[in-house]
């Protein structure tokens, strides 16, 4: 059997927690419970979560979608496999694209079917603001994010600034610079964010937009 990778002190802590939760309340946590133990947001609480179903020590299971991830022995009737056949991505909340603002609980998901290669590891954020507008992201579209750490200069990017009480997220291009990062919004009437430290959290890879009927 091929050994799991490690996890770190984080991945342990959350992983427990979903074991402790699970067997209290005979079903997993949601993110946002989880989010809400930790005292981190979800976006936050996703990219660890994320790192344990890729290592194997969560499962995505088929028994709805606030609840899908569970430890791999509750599983006993197959239903992760069988829910593998599909495929949706979590809608974990809105993104400022104006001023940073802390990621609010938004408990939806969303279906993209055949939109997306199934293998792609990606969730959704809901934009709000105008500053990203002259790169046709608009208020009330959704962007495509796949998770990161590292990004290209001129990317787009899901962005966690530190504040003094919780952490603030926002989207804009993202520019390194010898003293910290420049976060430019794409709306000339704006201006840029200085940051002397951020953490990247995924970079945007597509934008879907519903159109008025």
């Amino acid at each position: 059997m091929t050994p799991q990778p490690p996890l770190t002190r984080r991945q342990r802590q959350i992983l427990d927690f979903y074991q402790t939760y699970t067997e209290e309340h005979q079903l997993s946590p949601t993110l946002e419970e989880v989010a809400q133990h930790f005292g981190l947001n979800k976006v936050t609480i996703f990219g660890h979560v994320s790192e344990l179903e890729r290592k194997g020590a969560l499962v995505r299971s088929g028994k709805g979608i606030s609840r899908a991830l569970q430890l791999p022995d509750d599983d006993p009737d197959g239903s992760v496999a069988a829910a593998r056949d599909g495929y949706s991505i979590p809608l974990l909340g809105r993104i400022a694209a104006g001023a940073p603002l802390e990621v609010l609980e938004c408990p939806e998901s969303f279906d993209l079917g055949d939109l997306m290669p199934k293998d792609q590891d990606v969730y959704a954020l809901r934009v709000t603001g105008d500053s990203m507008i002259e790169d046709g992201i608009h208020d009330g579209d959704l962007v495509i994010v796949e998770p990161r750490k590292t990004a290209k200069p001129g990317a787009t990017i899901v962005a966690i600034l530190p504040g003094d009480v919780t952490e603030e997220t926002t989207l804009k291009r993202y520019y390194p610079m010898k003293n910290g990062v420049r976060l430019e919004p794409a709306n000339s009437s704006l201006a840029p964010i200085f940051a002397p430290s951020i953490e990247i959290r995924g970079v945007v890879i597509g934008v879907i937009r519903q159109l008025p009927r």
